[in-house]
């Protein structure tokens, strides 16, 4: 079975960091494109930022410069280093694989004063 399970999202004020995991099992993880998408309340799910089994990176405007994106492939694990945050990268951050084909839960980002 297909996991992908998120961990350290949390509650930080505006211009602080977190840094965001996911570790998945089930899958030949070094073939897999891995992303970072969100979905913030009363909006669509976007791309925040995705790698491919090659190490290219992909970062949407609103992120650029801000986050990093990073995989592991000896430990199946993808991060995003999120810095500078604001309170509108608050949502739900969701790890993915094969692009679109499998989703972690997802992991609360609250970006607050």
């Amino acid at each position: 079975q297909v996991q992908l399970v998120e961990s350290g999202g949390g509650l930080v004020q505006p211009g602080g960091s977190l840094r965001l995991s996911c570790a998945a099992s089930g899958i030949i993880f070094s073939v897999y494109t891995m992303g970072w998408y969100r979905q913030a309340p009363g909006k669509q799910r976007e791309l925040v930022a995705d790698i491919t089994r090659g190490g290219n990176t992909y970062y949407s405007d609103s992120v650029k410069g801000r986050f990093t994106i990073s995989r592991d492939n000896t430990k199946n694990t993808v991060d995003l280093q999120m810095n500078n945050l604001k309170p509108e990268d608050t949502a739900v951050y969701f790890c993915s694989a094969g692009r679109t084909a499998y989703w972690g839960q997802g992991t609360q980002v609250t970006v607050s004063s």
